[in-house]
């Protein structure tokens, strides 16, 4: 915008010329890098006391005024509203790291915060970003190699053993540890079942759609299981239903069996006496014929995504016919994968091969609610797993622990390698790159050497988190790996002592390994190539005088790049 009043008066003259709004915030150059770097390490220091066995939990009051009690990183990181926008991205680290893999959504911030903090010497003494990336990406490239070629491991699938001994590895840092066998049952089991083959050969494991976590208050962990079918919080819509059947048919239908209103406004006009009735009786005999085209197929059970009249319930039950309406369209999904049924979308073209089976449906009270089982399916694509628990906030851990675990065994089917945790792995592929490092020769050498000792921070965290002496234990450790040595050496995260993960069975999928390292530094890199930032609030006027788009939207924090760089809303 260029303001004319602020123009020089000669022709010759300087002009002021001002391009940004007044409430305007602009940081460039080394500043813009600094502020980036210090907003990622505060990031990664709220959550460093998460990570291992020892970890603290966090109590965090939503802007809804709930309670989440928790040591999950992406669950943390996803309640904390941040003003400065480096920040933002970090978290959404975290978001992309459980969606792509599951687990180690801790970890990859706690590296990539460390990534930066590492390229901040460079960048004080003027060492251009692009120097700094390019030593950046060639370590990730030779780490991602190493991890292939000398620190992998494979692992045989059908040991289940093998497979639950990773998975305890995985919950032995969670809430639920003390339960570890139970919730390694549920996630091999939850993930057996689910799985199927592509035509391409490929396995298809679809966990988020499929597996669905029902959490009922009440009763004990013990009582948690995954089902051979599907759970619905739903009960039979008339008393003389039957809540019980033995292998049924089963009818799936996304169409409403009521008349259908117009969808926009309808007008009738009506001549004589007897028009109304008629009216009636044609949506009766409508009605009608939708559960005459149902009934011809006797099916047992009917489940509809939309409405069921009165009318329609009087035709099914005098034909013994149960049925369950406004069912969600992900849960018909389920019941069609696990039935094998056919989601029919006109009554009318019901065929003999759309009606599914299981070995047993049944209406259970558990608490105050009724729930609907579908279940003994013989070779279902879907499934429930119903989890109890003393309370809501024990049942919102247990379902993100669960989570992971899934992830954990989703993982190995896809990528059957394992290697070794307990920041081993990041030690061995500090020590291999700072060897490689003497070839190099450039300015890329020194960031290339950032990298591997930014590696040690999970080592260094595992320690610091279990109150052992960390820098005796780093210094031990160090030694340990010098010259390849002892590749599978790490830090106890219960004690703080060095011990050898082999013994102590501690594993993870190399695809969580791999992942969290290249989001890490690929993050890393990123933010130092930011060389510019600029914000600021951009004010719409309402109609009413005075309001903003975001008035009445509890929590938000107007100015991207306000003073503060992290706000934890409380």
């Amino acid at each position: 915008m260029m303001n004319p009043a602020m123009m020089g008066g000669g022709q010759g003259g300087p002009r002021q010329v001002y391009v940004l709004n007044r409430g305007t915030k602009r940081e460039s150059g080394r500043k813009a890098q600094l502020s980036n770097i210090k907003a990622g390490t505060v990031v990664s220091d709220i959550i460093r006391t998460t990570l291992g066995p020892r970890s603290m939990l966090k109590m965090i009051l939503d802007m809804m005024g709930q309670i989440q009690l928790t040591s999950d990183g992406n669950a943390i990181l996803r309640e904390i509203d941040v003003s400065h926008p480096a920040a933002r991205s970090m978290i959404d680290l975290a978001r992309t790291q459980d969606e792509e893999v599951g687990d180690g959504t801790t970890s990859v911030i706690i590296m990539a915060g460390e990534m930066l903090a590492v390229a901040e010497p460079y960048v004080q003494r003027n060492l251009h970003p692009t120097h700094i990336v390019k030593g950046y990406f060639t370590a990730l490239d030779d780490a991602v190699q190493i991890i292939d070629q000398e620190l992998a491991f494979p692992i045989d699938l059908k040991d289940e053993e093998a497979v639950k001994t990773i998975v305890n590895s995985c919950i032995g840092t969670k809430f639920t540890h003390r339960y570890a066998d139970l919730m390694c049952r549920l996630a091999v089991d939850a993930v057996q079942t689910v799985k199927s083959e592509q035509q391409n050969g490929k396995l298809d494991i679809d966990v988020k759609r499929y597996a669905k976590i029902e959490k009922i208050p009440g009763g004990s962990f013990s009582d948690c299981k995954v089902l051979d079918g599907v759970m619905m919080n739903k009960d039979i819509l008339h008393p003389k239903m039957r809540r019980r059947i033995e292998n049924p048919r089963i009818l799936l239908l996304d169409c409403p069996v009521e008349y259908k209103k117009g969808e926009s406004m309808t007008n009738t006009t009506l001549s004589g006496e007897e028009d109304f009735e008629q009216l009636l009786k044609l949506e009766e005999d409508w009605i009608k014929s939708v559960c005459d085209d149902i009934i011809k197929f006797k099916p047992d059970l009917v489940v509809t995504e939309k409405g069921l009249s009165d009318l329609a319930q009087y035709y099914l039950v005098s034909n013994g016919i149960s049925a369950l309406r406004r069912i969600r369209k992900t849960d018909n999904n389920r019941i069609a994968r696990a039935t094998g049924a056919t989601i029919v979308h006109r009554t009318s073209e019901i065929q003999e091969k759309d009606i599914g089976t299981c070995g047993l449906f049944e209406v259970r009270k558990i608490g105050d609610e009724y729930f609907s089982f579908i279940e003994q399916c013989k070779d279902p694509k879907a499934c429930s797993i119903v989890l109890r628990g003393g309370s809501k906030d024990i049942l919102n851990e247990i379902e993100r622990n669960l989570h992971d675990a899934m992830a954990v065994v989703k993982n190995l089917f896809i990528d059957p390698r394992y290697i070794c945790g307990g920041g081993a792995t990041e030690m061995a592929l500090s020590q291999r790159l700072m060897e490689k490092s003497k070839s190099l020769e450039g300015l890329e050498k020194l960031p290339y050497q950032a990298v591997a000792a930014a590696l040690e921070i999970i080592p260094k965290t595992l320690a610091d988190n279990c109150g052992a002496r960390t820098i005796r234990v780093i210094t031990e450790l160090r030694a340990k790996h010098a010259g390849g040595e002892n590749k599978s050496w790490g830090v106890n995260g219960m004690t703080g002592e060095l011990s050898d993960m082999r013994d102590l069975k501690i594993f993870e999928p190399c695809s969580v390994k791999s992942q969290t390292i290249k989001t890490a530094i690929e993050s890393a890199c990123m933010l130092l190539r930011i060389d510019d930032i600029v914000s600021g609030i951009s004010k719409k006027r309402d109609t009413k005088k005075g309001s903003t788009p975001f008035s009445g939207r509890p929590g938000h924090l107007g100015a991207l790049g306000g003073g503060q760089q992290v706000n934890m809303m409380g």
